[in-house]
């Protein structure tokens, strides 16, 4: 009886099939599993951004403003009697990235205090230990609230009563399995904000 070739006894073998078998599923469930982990770090990322932005415009509704001109104004500069509504000073944007506010002057330190304030209170450089003021933008309003001449605290004039709006932008989530092993790039966390009304716009806490 003649010998069968050798392929024909290779295509039959079936040995070491559950091998090659579990080397497949492995790698799905692994990729699987990591991806899972990743993504529910994602999420606390988000939901930390999320938290971040409610802080920081809860913080700068009590804070000294980005926009340092609104320490000093009392709207009875244009001429505007005490007790007479608060005149009109349009919207300072103040943005961290560039360091600049329209209508006003940037103040650093009043940025670089509430975003540290916001940290203490959050926990935030475990979870985004990117953040900067780079990432924060602020907008003063005028919405037609408090009057000229309204009175402070420490000593300061109260001065007018913004709207508040704080917007986080240019964060990204951190993929460590994703990025590393997969060559996932980055994914930017969608910009967030968040609008309060103004107070007294003076960081009296010690």
């Amino acid at each position: 009886m003649a010998d069968i070739p050798a392929w024909p006894r290779l295509i039959g073998d079936t040995r070491g099939i559950a091998m090659v078998e579990m080397s497949l599923i492995i790698g799905l469930l692994l990729a699987l599993t990591l991806g899972m982990v990743d993504f529910s770090f994602a999420f606390a990322q988000w939901n930390a951004a999320s938290k971040a932005t409610q802080m920081l415009a809860r913080l700068a509704a009590v804070s000294d403003p980005v926009s340092s001109d609104l320490q000093t104004l009392t709207g009875v500069e244009g001429g505007a009697a005490p007790g007479d509504p608060m005149p009109d000073f349009g919207e300072h944007m103040c943005s961290g990235a560039t360091q600049t506010c329209t209508n006003g002057t940037y103040d650093p330190a009043a940025m670089t205090d509430l975003i540290d304030r916001a940290i203490d209170e959050t926990n935030l450089d475990s979870i985004l230990p990117q953040l900067t003021a780079a990432n924060v933008v602020i907008r003063y309003t005028y919405t037609g609230l408090g009057f000229a001449g309204r009175p402070g605290v420490a000593g300061r004039p109260g001065g007018p009563v913004p709207t508040i709006t704080v917007e986080l932008t240019g964060l990204n989530f951190n993929l460590f399995f994703l990025n590393g092993l997969m060559g996932f790039g980055p994914i930017q966390i969608p910009p967030m904000t968040t609008t309060v009304t103004g107070e007294d716009l003076s960081t009296v806490w010690s």
